[in-house]
């Protein structure tokens, strides 16, 4: 679909235009995040510990005096580069699974099915923890394995879609002219499956901001002193009573995230699968 025409559906949902908007917006602040934040984020002054917010410091700052504007401009990195991570591993490794089991069958949909049942049974915040706790905090170890928990759902969505197409006069037309194996599953078959990949995907990574979020308040994500969004509310919720700006302001950039993701979700739902209109 060529980009102005999807633009131009995108704009019929206002609630959607609104979260693409925002998401774009979040990633101008990561990109520019040294040109906007007005403190260094790691900037440590015992005498501003614990400040309210201010002239000098817009939301407060933390108890370890840094500023707290300047960290969640620079939070917006790890929390955007581990949802660009968990896109990048997800995406491919569930489609490839689940083309290759609804398209050919036999055994091979049997083994990889099972696998993917397997996975899919297991809690994924818990899951997810474990493999962190053994891979050893980090952003890339949080995303892979964040992404080594999410991609079932795809693999399962894209044999089902397979299942129902192949046997369909397209893919028939395409085996006719000679078009079989490789070139028939990328150049064919994904493309019909990743409209609903992409919708889903948008939605899910509402869930996976809160996911990184939980493993940045278990200590598990970005390592110290890197900003991130779930350290700071965990260092904030030791003084929520008091100083409650510590803890409110990421939580809401938080909120703000996965709502925008939600609503882009909703609004690729309807612009790449008219028929759930």
């Amino acid at each position: 679909m060529p980009m102005f025409l999807f633009l131009r559906r995108l704009r019929h949902s206002p609630a959607a235009f609104c979260g693409l908007i925002i998401i774009l917006l979040l990633m101008l602040i990561a990109l520019f995040a040294p040109w906007l934040a007005p403190h260094d984020p790691n900037w440590q002054d015992a005498a501003a510990r614990l400040q309210a917010p201010s002239r000098q410091h817009w939301l407060g700052t933390d108890s370890y005096g840094r500023d707290l504007l300047s960290r969640l401009i620079y939070g917006s990195r790890p929390a955007l580069g581990l949802v660009a991570l968990v896109t990048i591993i997800t995406l491919p490794v569930g489609l490839l699974i689940g083309i290759l089991a609804g398209y050919y069958g036999g055994w091979l949909e049997r083994v990889l099915m099972r696998f993917t049942d397997i996975v899919m049974s297991m809690p994924r915040l818990i899951l997810a923890f474990a493999f962190v706790a053994m891979l050893g905090p980090g952003l890339v170890n949080g995303a892979l394995a964040l992404a080594l928990t999410t991609w079932p759902a795809y693999a399962r969505q894209a044999r089902s879609e397979i299942q129902r197409l192949r046997h369909s006069d397209y893919l028939a037309a395409a085996e006719m002219m000679g078009i079989r194996g490789r070139r028939l599953l990328a150049g064919h078959i994904l493309p019909l499956c990743l409209p609903s990949a992409i919708v889903r995907l948008a939605l899910d990574l509402a869930g996976i901001i809160l996911a990184a979020a939980g493993l940045g308040f278990l200590g598990l994500g970005a390592r110290p002193p890197m900003a991130e969004w779930g350290a700071m509310i965990a260092d904030g919720m030791q003084v929520i009573f008091d100083q409650w700006w510590i803890a409110a302001a990421p939580g809401a950039i938080i909120l703000i995230a996965s709502l925008a993701f939600n609503l882009l979700g909703d609004g690729l739902r309807d612009v790449l699968e008219p028929q759930h209109d």
